[in-house]
């Protein structure tokens, strides 16, 4: 078999299974456990697959218990992110103040956003700051701690920033989603922040497609009933007729 021929088996096998371990990719290729360790380190390079201790997992489901990189999560569910983003774009009323989190979902939301009167954003994410400026938003980013993989802005100097402000509506991501379990987040840092900032809240919106219902990440940041959840897919019928969860 040929290289490329192995590497698209591999994210092919992972994509059917969720995971795979790296003794089951090579009993099914026939080669030895050095070469797909090889193999896992490239398709995570090129963000085809998510490499994990001893095997790999869909991107889809490694967000759970890592933060992918934004360019790893900039592709998933585009259509539904874009859904998503135009409806909630459209709850931004003018005079507002606005606490945008970081993730690819709320950074799409920022290319949707109108040109309203007298409203001011703040965003953990200097990536996000950097898009709202552009746009000609006026923009407030929170000082803190980089996080490479996110870009977002974490740890006390954050947090007491949060402490002084009060938004009136908010948008933030969430990799879980469930009823029992909440919102949920993999960084024990990034969680923090999006619980003080949905404190510091009138109106919370979670904006997310629906691969993230009945997935549990290891903190939690926020209960289920905190936010409305604006969402798009294959959202779980225990979750289709909850009164905070609104599908476009």
């Amino acid at each position: 078999m040929l290289a490329e021929d192995r590497l698209n088996a591999i994210v092919s096998m992972v994509q059917q299974a969720g995971s795979v371990t790296v003794p089951e990719l090579a009993e099914a290729l026939g080669v030895t456990a050095s070469t797909i360790r090889r193999d896992l380190q490239t398709l995570d390079r090129a963000h085809r697959i998510a490499k994990v201790h001893g095997g790999a997992t869909s991107l889809e489901r490694a967000h759970v218990t890592r933060d992918l990189t934004l360019n790893e999560r900039s592709d998933l569910h585009n259509d539904d992110k874009e859904r998503i983003c135009a409806r909630a774009a459209a709850l931004v009323e003018p005079e507002s103040f606005v606490y945008i989190d970081s993730g690819s979902t709320t950074l799409r939301l920022i290319e949707h956003l109108p040109h309203l009167e007298d409203v001011t954003y703040v965003t953990d994410s200097v990536l996000h700051a950097q898009r709202l400026a552009l746009r000609g938003m006026r923009t407030v980013v929170l000082g803190g701690e980089l996080k490479p993989e996110t870009e977002a802005l974490v740890g006390p100097d954050a947090l007491a920033t949060l402490d002084r402000y009060n938004f009136n509506c908010g948008f933030w991501g969430s990799n879980g989603i469930a009823a029992e379990q909440g919102f949920t987040a993999p960084d024990i840092e990034e969680a923090q922040v999006k619980r003080v900032s949905m404190r510091h809240t009138a109106k919370r919106y979670v904006i997310s497609d629906a691969s993230k219902f009945g997935m549990v990440a290891p903190v939690k940041f926020a209960d289920f009933r905190d936010a409305t959840i604006i969402t798009a897919g294959e959202v779980p019928a225990k979750y289709r007729a909850m009164d905070n969860v609104v599908t476009v």
